[in-house]
């Protein structure tokens, strides 16, 4: 099969994978849902077509092994995550399994010969739909699992705990989800990249050197519930007011730092046409090149947070739900990559900072991981309208296909 024809398949598979959505209308496959369980049981079909043996750990991952030049060998690991954000796109996480599940049909013949076993994942949690918590999945397979996240709610109320159970998963079991060091060559992971600088540079691949330092807070302001007719303005505390400034002043900052803020949530209460809002409640996902620079930004944003706070008459508090430190990659393996690039057919290979926290952000924890970036169209991510170039695709199986050959050797 030319990589070609393999783009198309590839292609062909993330479109198929979108029948599995919570929605008739978008696309949206979260964490321990019946859309989850649908796009495991698809690529477990894929899976065995090639001959794979299959399994879905005690988290909720889908994978596949088959054995290199002996059984028992340490693994080299393909694949990338299966769920997605609220009206998302068809590229982003599955088009990584997909061109790992080409990857491994243009190997079969040869996987023989290799000094490691082959495997892919699928993961069950990059985004956090559910829970607002990110790479739940390949947090347990690091062997990062956090114990305080069998707390966590969804919009429903459902817990973590009550959702594994539904599922069908053990929470006592969720420990077997973790991979050890010594079984594990490394892991590639292919992804949709979510900007332009690849499309500025004329280039259609990409070699991640690092991955951003990404931090999400909830913030809280709480002022009074009052009759929105009966109350002068010069005496509201309104926490809807004070978040509206607080969220302006956060966007500058960030626009200054030359960071990420982004606010993706806000809940007010009461909620009514004609009640001054009491407590206005909103997310803040801040993400930068390094975890100093994160740092700096986070200081500026909750010190503007507790002036605005104090200036409208409001209380202020925030937490943190999620951090993922700033990963460099492994060199070896962003050699690997490069070399695979040479050979099939690119110049000088580019070498890029990923905006972006990644699976591969949690693997390096116990393996040596290595992230190849393709190419999106007018860098949109995150959005119906991702999409992706099948000439770029061919290119990233060509390269994963090579780049297995550069690591064995």
């Amino acid at each position: 099969m030319t990589a070609e024809i393999a783009a198309t398949v590839a292609l062909a598979r993330c479109e198929y994978l979108n029948r599995f959505s919570a929605h008739p209308s978008r696309l949206e496959r979260a964490y321990l849902t019946p859309q989850h369980r649908g796009a495991n049981e698809l690529v477990e079909g894929w899976l065995r077509e090639l001959g794979m043996q299959t399994w879905t750990d005690s988290a909720g991952n889908q994978w596949g092994r088959i054995e290199g030049a002996e059984p028992g060998l340490p693994a080299l690991v393909l694949g990338s995550h299966l769920d997605t954000v609220p009206d998302g796109g068809s590229y982003d996480g599955m088009l990584g399994v997909a061109v790992a599940l080409a990857v491994v049909e243009g190997l079969r013949d040869r996987i023989h010969e290799l000094p490691f076993a082959l495997e892919i994942v699928g993961f069950s949690d990059h985004e956090g739909t559910r829970f607002a918590t990110p790479m739940l999945g390949s947090s347990a397979v690091a062997g990062l699992w956090d114990d305080d996240w069998w707390d966590l709610r969804d919009q429903q109320g459902a817990t973590v705990l009550e959702a594994f159970r539904q599922w069908g998963l053990d929470p006592r079991r969720i420990g077997e989800a973790a991979r050890q060091p010594q079984d594990l060559v490394g892991f590639l992971e292919a992804h949709v990249e979510s900007g332009t600088v690849l499309e500025a540079a004329g280039k259609s691949l990409g070699v991640v050197t690092s991955t951003a330092s990404v931090r999400r807070y909830v913030v809280n302001l709480v002022g009074e519930a009052r009759h929105g007719g009966g109350t002068a303005h010069r005496d509201r505390k309104d926490a809807l007011v004070g978040a509206s400034l607080a969220i302006a002043e956060i966007d500058r900052l960030a626009t200054n730092s030359e960071g990420t803020a982004t606010v993706g949530q806000i809940n007010v209460l009461p909620g009514g046409v004609n009640v001054i809002v009491g407590r206005a409640d909103f997310s803040v996902e801040v993400r930068h090149r390094s975890d100093k620079q994160l740092e700096e930004l986070w200081a500026q944003i909750s010190a503007a947070v507790t002036s605005i706070a104090a200036e409208r008459g409001l209380r202020a508090a925030w937490g943190q739900v999620h951090d993922a430190p700033a990963v460099d990659l492994s060199g070896w393996l962003q050699d690997c990559l490069s070399e695979a690039l040479v050979t099939t057919g690119e110049d000088e290979p580019l070498r890029l900072a990923a905006t972006s926290a990644h699976d591969a952000s949690a693997l390096a924890a116990i393996t040596d991981v290595a992230m190849l970036l393709i190419r999106s169209v007018d860098g949109n991510g995150h959005h119906p309208a991702e999409d992706v170039r099948a000439g770029d695709v061919a290119s990233a199986i060509a390269t994963m296909t090579e780049v297995v050959w550069a690591v064995a050797r």
